[in-house]
């Protein structure tokens, strides 16, 4: 559990997603602008990554205390604070991102140190590849296999295993040089595997995608044309076949649930404090919808809290993990369409950052699973007698 003191990092990560709003339009209009961002120094993407103690020379410190931003906790307060400037940056950054989540999960020591010593270094970017064209980032359907990849053209000699396969709306696939790849070996819920993967070797080939919203993500498309597979590359491999595979992808998906719902509230903030940045008065009917919204707000900003508390108590629980999200996620689709009318019918041709706001929402909701999917999780969880306790909003 975090002992750091959270409102002291929300002081101190300020002056950063005010940064992150100064560059938010230009990254939006063209995502290569990222590394405009990256030049300046005002995004310390490295000590904010997540990285073990041991990794990084200078880990953030926040009044004098060194803080990793290792827990769910920790990672939805700078998740926030982040968002309110630019939450397609906070995804889109160099660093461990999901497969770190992962690999501190399943990785052995080796694995470990092969994955952080190279994301250590500046500029390094990671992917989380599971989501499938037609299979979405349900872990249980996957296509992707690993093959038998048939004798050596050259000596006749065994290739050894391959993936093959195909995986979409990666983020920052195309400028990846590392990640992880969930991939079927055997049929079965215990046959699915994942597997630590430069993005160098050949078969692997990937391609961002053009979207309107979360441009500083790049997801993109990767194709797996025989990449091949090394005996370290498999994740887990120490553990028994019922604590890797799935259970990596669901207690991955726990963890930062609570991470994409913060990412909502920030957003959810922004555009309240855009318009009443807008403008200097209102009816009393819109005083009594911003003022229902700001107590909604911190509603969910409480529930997320919790969830993230309880994500770090128990990964393998996802019921409040899944509440957080869809109930930040409603907040934020809702707020963000409400808000361009208060600023008149070309509210968002005239105040691009509120469009930006808007566009960006719909990618959130993407993020480790649609509310549908929350909603199934949480009704699970509640029929199993879990959460009860809780005070949903």
């Amino acid at each position: 559990m975090s002992t750091v003191d959270l409102d002291a990092l929300r002081d101190h990560l300020r002056p950063v997603g005010a940064a992150l709003r100064a560059h938010a339009l230009a990254i939006d209009a063209d995502p290569g602008a990222l590394h405009t961002l990256l030049d300046s120094g005002v995004l310390p993407y490295r000590e904010l990554g997540g990285f073990p103690p041991g990794y990084l020379d200078d880990p953030l410190r926040v009044r004098g205390v060194p803080v990793h931003v290792r827990t769910c906790v920790e990672r939805v307060v700078v998740a926030e604070t982040l968002a309110w400037g630019d939450a397609s940056v906070v995804v889109g950054a160099p660093g461990p991102s999901m497969s770190g989540v992962v690999v501190d999960d399943l990785a052995d020591d080796e694995q470990r140190d092969r994955f952080y010593e190279r994301v250590a270094q500046p500029r390094t970017w990671t992917f989380f590849g599971l989501t499938e064209p037609d299979r979405g980032s349900d872990a249980a359907a996957l296509e992707t296999a690993v093959a038998d990849g048939g004798p050596d053209p050259a000596d006749g000699g065994p290739v050894g295993p391959v993936l093959r396969g195909h995986k979409k709306y990666v983020g920052n696939v195309a400028r990846a040089s590392l990640g992880v790849v969930f991939a079927r070996h055997r049929p079965g819920p215990l046959g699915v595997g994942v597997h630590l993967v430069d993005t160098d070797r050949p078969g692997f080939d990937a391609a961002p995608l053009s979207t309107t919203g979360m441009r500083a993500v790049q997801l993109g498309e990767v194709r797996l044309r025989d990449v091949p597979l090394l005996p370290h590359d498999t994740l887990g491999r120490h553990l028994s076949p019922s604590r890797r595979g799935l259970l990596g992808a669901v207690r991955t998906f726990n963890r930062l649930r609570p991470v994409v719902a913060s990412l909502a509230v920030g957003v959810t903030r922004a555009a309240l404090d855009y318009v009443r940045a807008e403008r200097s008065s209102f009816t009393a009917d819109e005083r009594w919808r911003l003022a229902t919204f700001e107590d909604r707000l911190n509603a969910a900003r409480a529930l997320v809290l919790q969830a993230a508390r309880a994500a770090d108590a128990d990964p393998a629980d996802g019921t409040l993990p899944a509440a957080a999200k869809a109930t930040a996620l409603d907040l934020a689709e809702e707020v963000t369409h409400a808000v361009p009318p208060l600023l008149g019918p070309g509210a968002r041709w005239e105040h691009p950052y509120l469009d930006k706001l808007v566009r960006d929402v719909p990618g959130l909701e993407m993020m480790e699973g649609t509310r549908t999917v929350q909603c199934l999780t949480l009704a699970q969880g509640w029929l199993q007698g879990r959460a009860r306790h809780a005070e949903l909003v």
